[in-house]
Parts: structure tokens; C-alpha cells; sequence
């Protein structure tokens, strides 16, 4: 059977999958950006492997881009503290080997090549994996195809499945599950994830629900933050600080008015704006929404600080630790495509807010559940919530609690993961 999904991926799907990057990189930067990266991919490789001590184990690990590569973070860390071996690090997209070209945990990053068999088969030749680990779900037929011909473990790590999953449509189902028969482990999120894992006839033996290591890396992240001082000890004495992360204009358009109600009715509100892309089009555009309601000041000027109430933040990188200073969140994309992690407010002790479009993310529809979130569905809405908690200390306080308790409990994942890894290769 896997004969014929080999037929069907590598005369059909790729081919079409070729020619679909070949069209989309005239018309998307990133796309065009990872295929030009590409091309030197082997030989940046060849420098990279060499003068490793290849008497060390090799794990590998890759993921689709940063946010995957978040959750694999707190993994590669305690591996490399407990074992003596290499890493190496692949992504799929630019943004995410760019990004991390500078981390202290990887001895080789690289891109992963384009799925076919012979490059493929070069890449692992070249590594020479003992194991490979793949991150959430950025899984390639080829290689997982090759890792079993060479009889190398591959792991799926924080690996999820939705019920409702367009991977257990007819076709997809069957191709997915010719793919996990090569699969060593799969080491799921809950018990839910494993229970539909097991609709594609995977042995029990290959499945154990261990948590999601995204718990972790918010929380080794926040005692990280405290650290960091983007603001003076005193810059916010006095002051509630509200903190808008990752927004994009659907969720500007409906919390830039009630926040700016919520400042005439409180003057000690403070609000912190990081647009999930801070383009100066998009700064510019958020600087004409406060132009003549509020005094703003982007953050890259703030030694020129003058009481502005409002702080534009015009890079990237720095959100969670923001976080550390905010007394409520607002986390974005929940107007648009869907939210961002919410973890990371979360992990403070806050209320956190959001917008409608939340299937993403178990996460935030169980903080609603609990209590320490809530879902922002209009103008009108959000000003009302923004009102009462930052009216009430009592319900921030209790709002606050559950979202830190929500957190602190699903701490672990991690080691119950590398357990996994140290067991197979020793």
C-alpha cells in the first residue's frame, strides 16, 4: 500500500506542489526567500558537519517555523544538559532558520530540503541521524519513508488531532496513515489527541499522551523576562498597564476604541500596542489612530519619554517578556486567521483577552471555561470587560489566579518527553 502513496506523492502531488512554490515565489517574499536560501543548502551543510565528533549521538529535530521551534526549545535544552550529543536544527520556512541561526543549543541549522526522494535521501546520508524528531506536525512523506528504510526512530512531539481533522477526509486518512506506520513514537498532547491518533490503526505501543511543552517554555520564559528590564523598576509605578499583543488591524479595529474609552473613564491605564508585524506602514497606521485622542511614543524612542500613555512597539522578539509588566492581555489573530498563543500572558497571572476565532487553540477555550479568559466580540463588549476588570481588583485577582494555575498544572512535558528520546538512543 505504501508503494502506491509512493506513486501517488512523488508522480502527482510533488510534482504539483513543485510548481505551485515555482509560480508563488514571483508573488511571496517568504516563499522566494526559503528557495534562494536553498540553493546552497548541501554545501552550507558539508562546512556545517564538519569537525563534529561524530562519536556523538545525532538528534535531530526539526519544525515548520518559530513557533514550533518554541516547543522544541525547552527539549533540546534539557537534552543537551543531560547528554553529551549533536544537534542539529531544520526548518521548512525563512522566517524560522533566520530567526534562529544564532541559537546556543544547535551545533548545525539548516533548512530541511524540498521532500523528494533523492534529496532526501542525500540530506540524511549526510546527518546520519540516530533519531529524528519532528515537532507538532510538520511531517515529510520522503523522509519519514527513508528514516524507515534506514531503520532510524522518528518521533512526533507535541502532536495533535482534532476530531474533525481534514487529515481523516477519505484520501487524506488513508495517505496519513501509511505515513505514521512509519512513525516510531508519537507522543501526543491529552488523551483526546492519542484516541484520534488511534482511528488511523496505530499500535497503542506507538502512543502516549505526554503533554505540550509550550506550558513549559512560557513558564522557563517568564522567569527568564524578569530579568531582562525593558522597563525601569518604577517606569509603571502607579499605572494599569494593559498590554495588546500580536495585533493585527481585524483586532485593532474593534479594541483601539474601547481602550481608548477605557483612558478617559481611568486615567492610570497605560496601554502597550506590539503589532504582530511591526512594518512602518503598520506603525504609522496605528500612530493616526491615536493622533489627537492620546499621547503615544514608539518604543525605540523611550529615552525621550515624556508620560506618553501609550507605548508602540516597534520590534520583535520582546512580547512575553511584555507580558511580565501587564495587569491584563489582549492576544491577537482572534479576528482574523486565528489566535496566538496565549500561554504567554497567561503565565503571569492575568486576565487575558481574545477574539471569536479560537478553534485553534484548546488552550484558550479552556481558560474561557475556567474562568480566566474571556472572548471579545465587539466594540462595545470589549469596553464593557475592559471596564470591569479594571475596575475590580477582586475579579482580576481571581481571573488572574486561574490562568497561572492553568498553567503551572500542565508544567512537565518535557521530561516525560526526554525520557522518551534518552530511551532510544541510549
Amino acid at each position: 500500500m505504501i508503494n502506491f502513496w509512493y506513486f501517488l506523492y512523488n508522480f502527482i502531488a510533488l510534482p504539483l506542489l513543485r510548481l505551485f512554490f515555482f509560480v508563488a515565489k514571483f508573488f511571496n517574499s517568504k516563499i522566494k526567500t526559503g528557495i534562494e536560501d536553498r540553493k546552497k543548502l548541501f554545501e552550507n551543510l558539508i562546512i556545517d558537519l564538519t569537525g563534529l565528533d561524530r562519536r556523538k549521538k545525532m538528534v535531530w529535530f526539526h519544525s515548520a517555523s518559530m513557533g514550533e521551534f518554541e516547543q522544541a526549545k525547552p527539549i533540546i535544552q534539557a537534552l543537551k544538559a543531560k547528554k553529551n550529543c549533536n544537534v542539529i536544527i531544520t526548518f521548512f520556512s525563512p522566517s524560522g532558520y533566520r530567526n534562529s541561526l544564532k541559537y546556543p543549543y544547535a551545533d548545525v541549522i539548516s533548512y530541511i530540503p524540498l521532500d523528494t526522494p533523492e534529496l532526501t535521501n542525500r540530506f540524511i546520508n549526510l546527518v546520519k541521524p540516530n533519531i529524528a524528531i519532528f515537532m507538532r506536525y510538520d511531517i515529510w512523506p520522503n523522509v519519514i519513508w527513508q528514516l524507515k528504510t534506514k531503520n532510524i526512530p522518528c518521533f512526533i512531539v507535541d502532536a495533535t488531532m482534532r476530531g474533525d481533522s481534514k487529515r481523516k477526509l477519505p484520501v487524506a486518512r488513508g495517505f496519513h496513515k501509511s505515513l505514521y506506520s512509519g512513525v516510531t513514537r508519537i507522543l501526543a498532547v491529552s488523551e483526546d489527541d492519542v484516541r484520534n491518533f488511534e482511528d488511523y490503526s496505530i499500535s497503542k505501543e506507538k502512543l502516549k499522551a505526554v503533554g505540550d511543552t509550550r506550558f513549559d517554555r512560557v513558564y522557563q520564559k517568564s522567569i527568564e523576562a524578569k530579568d531582562k528590564k525593558l522597563f525601569k523598576s518604577d517606569f509603571f509605578e502607579g499605572k494599569k498597564v494593559f498590554v495588546f499583543g500580536s495585533s493585527w488591524e481585524s483586532d485593532e479595529e474593534v479594541m483601539i476604541p474601547a481602550i481608548l474609552k477605557l483612558m478617559e473613564y481611568d486615567k492610570d491605564v497605560v496601554l502597550i500596542i506590539a503589532p504582530h508585524e511591526p512594518t512602518e506602514q503598520h506603525l504609522e497606521k496605528l500612530e493616526s489612530d491615536f493622533t489627537g485622542r492620546e499621547a503615544f511614543i514608539r518604543f525605540s524612542y523611550l529615552n525621550n519619554y515624556k508620560n506618553e500613555r501609550i507605548i508602540i512597539i516597534d520590534s520583535i522578539g520582546i512580547l512575553l517578556t511584555l507580558y511580565y509588566y501587564a495587569h491584563a492581555a489582549y492576544v491577537g489573530g482572534s479576528f482574523k486567521q486565528g489566535i496566538h498563543n496565549v500561554l504567554e500572558p497567561a503565565v503571569y497571572g492575568i486576565p487575558v483577552l481574545f477574539g471569536p476565532k479560537i478553534e485553534n487553540s484548546q488552550e484558550a477555550k479552556t481558560l474561557v471555561q475556567r474562568g480566566g479568559a474571556v472572548v471579545i466580540k465587539d466594540k462595545k463588549e470589549a469596553f464593557r470587560i475592559l471596564r470591569s476588570i479594571f475596575g475590580d481588583k477582586e475579579l482580576k485577582s481571581k481571573m488572574g489566579k486561574i490562568s497561572f494555575d492553568y498553567v503551572n498544572e500542565n508544567i512537565g512535558a518535557t521530561n516525560r518527553i526526554l525520557e522518551e528520546i534518552i530511551n532510544y538512543i541510549g
